[in-house]
């Protein structure tokens, strides 16, 4: 259908598609950027909004909110639908608004919404920075506009907006919608311009050709790597986004990994805000490299079958006028404004500007981002930042969420920012089904990873926030033989299981920041420096309780916390070091800002250990998926034993917590009858334990009756009863499938694969040695 551009296949037909291959006559390569794209269709406003309230009965009461939360989205969706098309459309905001370039002609336009500018012109390298060459021309909506001959405007040259403002000032400004933005390598403290990119019109032989790779599958279980490109190098320096793809793209595909979700992508003028003060939303963060770059990471990424996520600030933007969009604030009204007025308008905590979320253009904004970051960088979804601040009025500044159903659905609601994410929800959806959407959300809001099509927000997974408060305040507050079995166990089970997912994480970058504490630091503190040598012992007490508790807080964590899993970069092997960006304070020093992955290489270091573990946690679930497994029970939580008995899938985790009792002969209830077998052990030689387990050992289950009847068990139909459960260990059981000769001495089908994973690592890592040491002695 040449008008829809459309495939249509008609009734009782058949059609064969024969794919030309290289060697046929008369073939003809075609062009990556040329590939077929089905046009993209709304997703139908569907439902009445009010299904979480027959799934949830404590919504019940808050009723009247829902409704009136579903009319403002429903009357958003049609106006955007009468007045763009559609909710897709309106979200190109980005092939009307900043630079664009007439394919036919290539006469380029360039577009900027601000309807309080006086009078606005378009300066930069390419007229010499002369205020009256270049005036532009302004709508009766307030959009300026100005178009010019074919390559008038050198690829990577400067520009700028130069504008009058109400009070007869006359500033520069960044575009809104620049794609790239730098500040003048040339000149410490430099502010940023923009940088028009036209990479087609360039003949640098970098310029990107297309993504070539396919998108990965969506995988059973998450297991996130959180990282940040500019941090990740070895050497004290900024990383590039090559590099990245080249040195530590692979270190996370061996180790496990089945996603990236990369920090600090979008332009923040400042390093230090770890990406969460951004000036150019649509621009990526150029101290890493160009879009080109960025592209090649992204492409690099998915040939490797890792999902790549962004981290995604609509939640508030720098207050940094010369160097981002807050320099188009020029006291305006709200409906002629990006942000909100007065103090709703301002962040105290953050010291940042906040979108007025009702505001129309402002939602195309935000919404073409989206579009963007999905479309021209092909990734695959986001992990919205500060979630809790848009969700309500208050920000959750100075709030302690108890649970009680008033403090989500009350006049503090932020409605307008609740219909955004839904909004955003939905236009996500539409442009990929597939797209994964996280929201990092303190509060524990009901319904906001329910469709929105039942009354929630739409997104796909919730962080599961309070697990790393959790484990710190356990290592900080309390010894280790007054840690609580039950206490563990309820704050790892506190969430909506089967209605809403969540990934949990023992820590993230927050841990990592400089005046925090990984739980590495908690744990062992100063003999990090002093003893990680690996002397073929167990060390210290300090660092054996250290590498035995580091191992077990990941395994309950990814057992137990949610339905999906995140560890930020380096935490896995323990990394020794805090966060601390250059700044006056370090003489600008990037010294602890950078990741150490060599000691983790090292065979002469007890840190490749911890990231043994990690791998074999990684090989472990990825064979049985039982991070996202509906199952999970938890049939023992002893407090005087200090042991917690819990089933996830197939599996049986038993967990000691006790400081020095070992237990024999230790009965531990089942699910089913039949053959156990140990398939992963922290206290394994392989981990540099102590070796306590019976590995060899086929467990046989005994029979205990009716689950909950006189004399049953834990409320189990069987038990095994273990050689031994070491103290500060975690052992993993799989149970054996009948029929399956299994003879003592042999790992089971679970083990092999673990085994398989930690060989290729290893192997890795050694490969990765015998090269810094040709290096070093280069």
């Amino acid at each position: 259908d040449e008008e829809s551009n459309e495939l249509v296949v008609p009734a009782m037909s058949a059609i064969v598609f024969v794919e030309p291959m290289p060697s046929s006559k008369n073939y003809k390569p075609c062009d990556p950027k040329l590939k077929f794209k089905p046009p993209v269709r709304d997703r139908p406003i569907i439902g009445d909004g009010l299904g979480l309230l027959s799934t949830d009965p404590a919504t019940v009461p808050f009723r009247g909110h829902f409704e009136y939360r579903w009319k403002v989205y429903t009357d958003l969706r049609k106006t955007i639908q009468e007045t763009a098309g559609s909710l897709t459309q309106f979200a190109c905001g980005y092939q009307q608004l900043g630079f664009t370039k007439d394919e036919e002609t290539g006469r380029i336009t360039y577009r900027e919404w601000l309807p309080p500018a006086q009078s606005m012109s378009l300066v930069g390298d390419f007229n010499n920075w002369n205020e009256g060459a270049t005036p532009m021309s302004r709508d009766a909506f307030g959009t300026w506009e100005v178009t010019l001959p074919p390559e008038a405007i050198p690829h990577r040259s400067k520009v700028k907006f130069c504008a009058l403002t109400p009070d007869g000032s006359k500033v520069y400004r960044v575009p809104a919608w620049i794609r790239w933005s730098c500040p003048d390598l040339g000149k410490f403290g430099s502010t940023y311009d923009g940088i028009y990119w036209d990479p087609a019109s360039s003949t640098d032989d970098l310029c990107f050709k297309g993504f070539t790779a396919p998108r990965p599958e969506m995988p059973q279980s998450l297991r996130i790597y959180e990282a940040h490109v500019g941090m990740s190098s070895i050497e004290p320096k900024c990383n590039s986004y090559l590099e990245f793809a080249k040195d530590v793209l692979p270190r996370i595909k061996e180790s496990g990994y089945n996603c990236i979700q990369l920090m600090a992508i979008m332009e923040h003028s400042y390093y230090g805000s770890f990406g969460y003060h951004v000036t150019s939303p649509f621009a990526v963060s150029s101290r890493s490299g160009t879009p080109d770059e960025f592209k090649a990471l992204v492409d690099e990424a998915h040939r490797m079958g890792l999902l790549v996520l962004i981290d995604l600030v609509h939640s508030h933007v720098s207050n940094n006028a010369d160097d981002g969009l807050n320099g188009m604030d020029f006291g305006q009204a709200e409906s002629d404004s990006y942000f909100m007025t007065g103090d709703r308008g301002y962040h105290r905590l953050w010291d940042s500007r906040l979108y007025c979320y009702k505001n129309y253009e402002v939602l195309r904004y935000l919404l073409s981002n989206l579009r963007w970051w999905l479309e021209e960088y092909n990734c695959d979804g986001f992990r919205f930042d500060g979630v809790t601040s848009m969700l309500y009025h208050h920000h959750g500044l100075y709030m302690s969420f108890t649970g009680n159903y008033e403090e989500y659905f009350s006049m503090q609601t932020d409605v307008d920012a609740v219909v955004y994410l839904m909004l955003a929800s939905e236009l996500v959806k539409s442009l990929r089904p597939n797209a994964i959407m996280i929201a990092e959300d303190v509060s524990g809001m009901p319904g906001l990873c329910v469709p929105v099509a039942e009354g929630g927000i739409g997104f796909d997974y919730r962080l599961a926030m309070s697990l790393p408060d959790l484990w710190i305040s356990l290592l900080k507050e309390a010894k280790d033989e007054h840690w609580g079995m039950n206490h563990i166990i309820s704050r790892m089970c506190n969430r909506r299981r089967g209605v809403e997912k969540t990934i949990a994480y023992a820590e993230c970058h927050d841990q990592s920041i400089v005046g925090d504490k990984t739980i590495a630091f908690w744990l062992m503190d100063a003999e990090m420096y002093t003893g990680m040598g690996d002397d073929g012992t167990q060390g210290t007490v300090a660092i054996e309780r250290g590498m035995s508790l580091h191992m077990i807080i990941r395994a309950i964590t990814m057992g137990l916390g949610g339905e999906g899993y995140l560890n930020f970069m380096g935490n896995e092997f323990g990394h020794p070091e805090w966060v601390d960006f250059p700044r006056e304070g370090n003489s600008w020093s990037s010294a602890h800002c950078r990741r150490r992955f060599d000691l983790a290489d090292s065979g002469l270091l007890r840190y490749r250990f911890l990231l043994k573990w990690d791998v074999a946690l990684h090989a472990l679930e990825e064979s049985t998926g039982f991070a996202s497994d509906e199952h999970l029970l938890v049939s023992s939580q002893h407090e005087e034993d200090k042991v917690i008995v819990f089933e996830r899938g197939e599996l049986i985790f038993v967990i000691n917590l006790h400081p020095c009792n070992d237990y024999m002969d230790y009965k531990v209830g089942v699910r089913e009858h039949g053959r156990y077998k140990v398939c992963l052990d922290s206290d394994a030689y392989d981990f540099r334990g102590r070796g306590r387990t019976v590995h060899d050992w086929v467990y046989f289950s005994a029979p205990e009756g009716v689950p909950g009847g006189p004399g049953n068990f834990n409320d189990r139909m069987a038990s095994i009863t273990l050689k031994v459960v070491p103290a500060r260990s975690c052992t993993v059981y799989e149970k054996l499938l009948e029929g399956h000769a299994q003879q003592t001495g042999m790992d089971t089908p679970v083990a092999q694969a673990i085994r398989h994973a930690v060989d290729a690592h290893e192997a890795s890592a050694e490969e990765r040695r015998e090269m810094a040491d040709r290096v070093q002695g280069a």
